[in-house]
């Protein structure tokens, strides 16, 4: 199933993709079929939360008549539009060394220096294959497709990032790597935009990024969060970006040097992990501007897209 959040008439409710390019309305089936517990079909939060139950409900309400509406004619919204908590990894080794590298030059341009002849790691560091390296975003500033994103004033350097996101659908602790596939709800979109040249100045302070990823609309997720069942190998995910519809990126998540699956288990470690908690892959090779020197402008739209969940599109906006 695939999942979205999506408002019609002033109101929000929760639905599933179908066929044809339409949604089926499971709040309105819901209420119609006179579930004991609605409250799984208020919102995609309460949804996870009901887990197996609310599923199995989920898949019946499909099969109801008279809650489809065509998708162009509601406006989706970020599917899980308050994330319990975002972490944000560190996973594909040819954006670890490439970001590095197109920081190093953008650091030199910006200061008006001679770029650098030799990048600053010659081969990945032990670090990132030994440990899945995050941070955490803000999930006050989540938006979903279709919604401009409005350019920090602070920053001449906005990019964008191609990622995928697993969606926590269990509460657990130290779960095993064997076991974290059954405590994922599903999987989404992730655009982290980033103000590079922020990012750049704060680095240095050791505490990761602050004003270089926190900003109003500066996560977007979406267009719906989609069940494992939906794929054939999870591991193994077409994924794409385009600036003004033309392709700049592809690539797959296999080149994630840790799984959804291991990274569970170590963010787990002597720390509950609660449904509605996001996951972000990290950017995947190629998949952002920094790696090739190319920033976005004013105008520009990006759309990001995964093979079994599909697109998300975001114009980028100068306030």
């Amino acid at each position: 199933m695939r999942f979205v959040t999506f408002e019609q008439g002033g109101q929000s409710f929760v639905g599933a993709l179908v066929a044809d390019g339409r949604v089926q309305n499971l709040t309105a089936a819901s209420q119609a079929a006179g579930l004991s517990d609605p409250t799984s079909f208020q919102t995609i939060q309460g949804l996870i939360e009901g887990g197996e139950a609310a599923l199995d409900d989920a898949r019946r309400l499909l099969e109801a008549e008279g809650h489809c509406v065509a998708v162009d004619a509601v406006r989706l919204l970020a599917p899980l539009p308050r994330p319990q908590s975002i972490r944000d990894f560190f996973t594909f080794p040819g954006h670890i060394l490439q970001s590095a590298a197109g920081m190093q030059r953008l650091r030199a341009r910006i200061a008006g220096e001679p770029v650098p002849n030799a990048p600053p790691f010659a081969e990945l560091p032990p670090l990132y294959r030994q440990k899945a390296i995050y941070h955490k975003c803000n999930p006050l500033t989540v938006v979903g497709t279709g919604v401009d994103v409005i350019w920090p004033r602070y920053s001449d350097y906005m990019d964008f990032e191609l990622e995928m996101a697993a969606v926590i659908g269990r509460r657990g602790v130290d779960i095993a790597a064997k076991d974290a596939g059954q405590h994922i709800f599903g999987y989404t979109i992730f655009n982290d935009f980033s103000a590079r040249d922020a990012q750049m100045e704060e680095m240095p302070g050791m505490m990761g990024p602050a004003k270089g990823k926190d900003f109003d609309r500066g996560n977007v997720i979406g267009p719906c969060i989609a069940t494992a069942d939906e794929f054939a190998d999870v591991h193994d995910i077409a994924m794409r970006a385009y600036v003004n519809d033309a392709l700049f990126a592809e690539g797959s998540n296999k080149e994630m040097l840790h799984s959804f699956e291991e990274i569970i288990a170590y963010i787990s470690r002597d720390e509950t992990l609660h449904p509605g908690e996001l996951l972000g892959s990290g950017t995947m090779t190629g998949g952002c501007g920094i790696e090739r020197d190319h920033f976005l402008s004013d105008g520009d739209e990006i759309m990001l897209e995964i093979e079994g969940i599909g697109r998300i599109r975001n114009r980028v906006r100068r306030a």
